[in-house]
């Protein structure tokens, strides 16, 4: 299959959500039993800053993105959404798909908290959770805190790429929802669910990540009795600038086979 193929767009609406999945068929749903893949996003942002790493695992499975209710170009909900929401809403976009089992929720940021959430309240339908840089550190659980980090990052550790995506996604969010979401982002106590999560947890951060610190990422992988991989030279958004180590990561952790390189190599 030529992998330049751009992935089918499907809206998806609950309760008066709206949201919409992006998915790239892999080997075939679910082949010999194998995972599928979801990647979530963060606050403020949409499933763009996490195509590269979508294409690089449609390689092995099935592979899904979504953008959640007030982000990307998805209409503003009338209220505020809590975690929870978020995670309900994914649970029913993955049942519609349906993907009852065996699904690997791959957050970033805000989106490792609805990651969390999904698994907790439905443990059989997520066999792993892949959580990338991790929020929300509750000794930076400070907006004017985590305000300076993103800039630090994005000026210190990010492609001129990455911060494009992210920055036109944040305008794309504007500043009424993304601030009415950031309390619901600042008061998740990611460190006491994460350890309900059932599931075998991966934690993955960028050795110069400012918003997800290394000794948070490893109190945060102790509290789930996760594994934790650093990629060194990566800042927050780790997934655009090293898109298939961190690819290559996820696949081992699900138990897929390595992907040959365009050179045949593995």
């Amino acid at each position: 299959m030529d992998r330049s193929v751009k992935p089918d767009v499907t809206d998806v609406e609950y309760g008066g959500l709206r949201g919409r999945i992006y998915a790239s068929p892999g080997n075939g749903r679910n082949p010999d039993g194998g995972p599928t893949f979801l990647l979530v996003h963060g606050i403020g942002v949409s499933h763009r800053y996490l195509a590269r790493l979508h294409k690089a695992l449609s390689l092995s499975a099935d592979a899904y993105s979504i953008d959640l209710p007030g982000f990307g170009s998805m209409p503003k909900p009338k209220r505020q959404l809590s975690v929870e929401d978020y995670a309900s809403f994914i649970r029913l976009a993955l049942t519609d798909l349906g993907i009852t089992e065996n699904c690997v929720v791959i957050g970033h940021s805000m989106g490792t908290q609805f990651g969390v959430e999904a698994a907790i309240q439905d443990p059989g339908l997520f066999s792993y959770v892949v959580l990338m840089g991790p929020v929300v550190d509750p000794k930076r659980r400070h907006v004017l805190k985590q305000a300076w980090d993103l800039i630090r990052d994005g000026v210190g550790s990010e492609s001129w790429s990455s911060n494009w995506i992210v920055f036109s996604d944040y305008w794309r969010c504007g500043p009424r929802w993304y601030l009415k979401e950031l309390r619901v982002m600042m008061d998740y106590p990611m460190e006491e669910r994460v350890a309900q999560v059932k599931a075998p947890v991966l934690v993955i951060r960028g050795e110069r990540d400012p918003v997800a610190k290394g000794d948070w990422a490893r109190r945060l992988a102790a509290r789930a009795g996760a594994r934790i991989v650093e990629f060194p030279g990566c800042g927050h958004v780790v997934q655009h600038l090293a898109t298939e180590k961190v690819a290559e990561v996820i696949r081992t952790f699900a138990g897929l086979p390595a992907v040959a390189s365009k050179d045949g190599t593995k």
